[in-house]
C-alpha cells in the first residue's frame, strides 16, 4: 500500500515528487460542470436506477448493491471511486477492488451493466460526487488502484502522486495500451506546468465535449 506524507504525496518519494499547482480556474470548472450535470442528469439517473432495480428483480443473481467503491489514488493520496455496479457481487468479491480485468467477460455484468451502463459509460456518473469533492477533477490521469500506481512507481514514474486524477482525459478517450496512456497523460501534465490557465481550461473543455459526445453515441464497453 502507497504511504502518503502529510503534504499527499507518497512514501520516500516524496520529497522528489511535488504535486503541480492547479490554476484556481481548472477548479471552478470541476465545480460548476459537476454540479450541472449531477443535477441535469435527473432524468438519466432515473432510468439507470430504474433498470437496475427492475435486473434485480427479475434476476436474483444481478441483485446486490447499486453502488460500490475501489480504492484509488490521485494525487498521492488514497480516495474511494464511486462506480454504479455493473459486475454481480460474486465477481465483485473476486475482484478485491479491481475490476477492470473482469469486465472483458461478459458473464461477469449484471444485465443492467452489459446492457445499459457500460456500453454508455454510465457506471461512470457517481465519480462526479469525487470531482465535487475535490478528490478527482474533471480532466486528468485515470485513478489507479495503489498497486498499480506501486508498480509504475518502481519504473521511477510518479506523476500520479503529482497530479489530481480524471473522470475523462487525453488517454482515456485514446482507448490505446497503457504505455500510450502514460505518454498522454505526460502530456497533460506538461501542459499544467507550462501553460496558462486560461489554455489549461480550454483544453479541459475540448476534452469533456469528446466525452459526452462519446457517451451519446454509445461508444463504451459492447458484448
Amino acid at each position: 500500500m502507497i504511504e502518503t506524507s502529510p503534504t499527499g504525496n507518497a512514501g520516500a518519494t516524496s520529497s522528489a515528487s511535488e504535486p503541480v499547482v492547479l490554476p484556481p480556474a481548472k477548479r471552478a470548472l470541476d465545480v460548476a460542470v459537476s454540479a450541472s450535470l449531477l443535477v441535469g442528469l435527473a432524468p438519466v439517473w432515473a432510468v439507470v436506477l430504474g433498470a437496475m432495480g427492475l435486473d434485480m428483480l427479475r434476476c436474483p443473481r444481478d441483485r446486490g448493491r447499486l453502488l460500490y467503491r475501489e480504492r484509488r489514488i490521485s494525487r498521492g493520496r488514497p480516495f474511494d471511486l464511486l462506480k454504479l455496479r455493473t459486475l454481480r457481487e460474486s465477481v465483485l468479491a473476486e475482484a478485491a477492488g479491481h475490476v477492470r480485468p473482469f469486465e472483458a467477460d461478459a458473464g461477469n455484468l449484471t444485465w443492467a451493466g452489459r446492457r445499459v451502463l457500460k456500453p454508455l459509460y454510465l457506471d461512470e456518473l457517481p465519480q462526479l460526487v469525487n470531482v465535487l469533492r475535490g478528490e478527482m477533477s474533471l480532466v486528468g490521469p485515470r485513478p489507479w488502484p495503489p498497486e498499480l500506481v506501486e508498480r509504475q512507481l518502481a519504473r521511477g514514474v510518479d506523476y500520479r502522486l503529482r497530479v489530481t486524477a480524471g473522470w475523462t482525459g487525453p488517454a482515456q478517450m485514446s482507448k490505446g495500451r497503457d504505455v500510450e496512456y502514460e505518454s498522454l497523460d505526460r502530456a497533460y501534465l506538461t501542459l499544467l506546468e507550462t501553460r496558462p490557465a486560461r489554455d489549461v481550461v480550454r483544453h479541459d473543455l475540448r476534452i469533456l465535449r469528446r466525452t459526452l459526445a462519446t457517451m451519446l453515441r454509445g461508444e463504451g464497453l459492447r458484448y
